[in-house]
């Protein structure tokens, strides 16, 4: 796949591959459910590398089944992210003779702050995931994100598919109007009738004085 921003996803994606801290890798479990987990990563403008525990689930996952999501971004501002398709490779050589220089740059006061060594790192996180993006899948909100203008590009280039109304594939489209849902109509409680009611009034009189006070039958069952 070539992966030069030539499209505005694209180009939003570069920027969050460059910049971003963490990616959300999703990847498929064995028996074909979900797994999702946040990592750190380097990009080196065609690929990402990650280095994992080699016993880790996302390896035993991959191991079976080598398609990949990633997300990146912040989607508090406006579901400014980015998101991409992939293929993964565990490589054979180990995180020591592929970590790059830029990698341990990037982290290096996070390593600092728990106290964890180069070397202690690539021996940890031994085995090495490179991962070849195939899609740019465009995503953002209502508004044209910080991401659009950092790109360089017109914020309508992007919201053309949102304003004619098609469907893209990670784009989000208006929503559609909440139907009302309706309320169940209750009809008032009928109070239970009274002997009176039932028998009208001279028999019920004449039963009254028969039975003592004989209440009647219910019309909706005995309690």
């Amino acid at each position: 796949m070539n992966t030069e921003p030539t499209t505005v996803a694209a180009s939003r994606i570069h920027g969050f591959l460059e910049r971003e801290p963490v990616v959300w890798l999703s990847t498929v479990r064995p028996d074909g459910g979900p797994h999702l987990v946040p990592i750190w990563f380097w990009w080196d403008g065609e690929a990402l590398l990650v280095f994992s525990k080699p016993g880790a689930q996302k390896v035993r996952n991959l191991r079976v089944q080598p398609s990949v999501m990633l997300a990146l971004g912040d989607a508090d501002d406006d579901f400014d992210v980015g998101l991409l398709r992939g293929r993964a490779e565990l490589l054979d050589q180990p995180t020591r003779e592929v970590l790059p220089a830029e990698h341990l740059a990037k982290y290096a006061a996070k390593l600092a702050a728990i106290g964890v060594s180069a070397e202690e790192y690539a021996a940890t996180y031994s085995q090495v995931i490179r991962i070849v993006p195939d899609v740019f899948l465009p995503w953002h909100g209502r508004t044209s994100p910080q991401s659009v203008r950092m790109a360089g590009a017109p914020a309508h280039s992007i919201d053309e598919p949102r304003r004619a109304g098609l469907e893209t594939d990670g784009e989000p489209v208006a929503r559609l109007p909440r139907r009302p849902v309706p309320r169940p109509i209750v009809e008032p409680r009928r109070p239970n009738p009274s002997l009176r009611d039932w028998l009208g009034e001279p028999l019920a009189r004449g039963l009254r004085g028969l039975t003592g006070g004989f209440a009647g039958p219910s019309p909706v069952g005995a309690a």
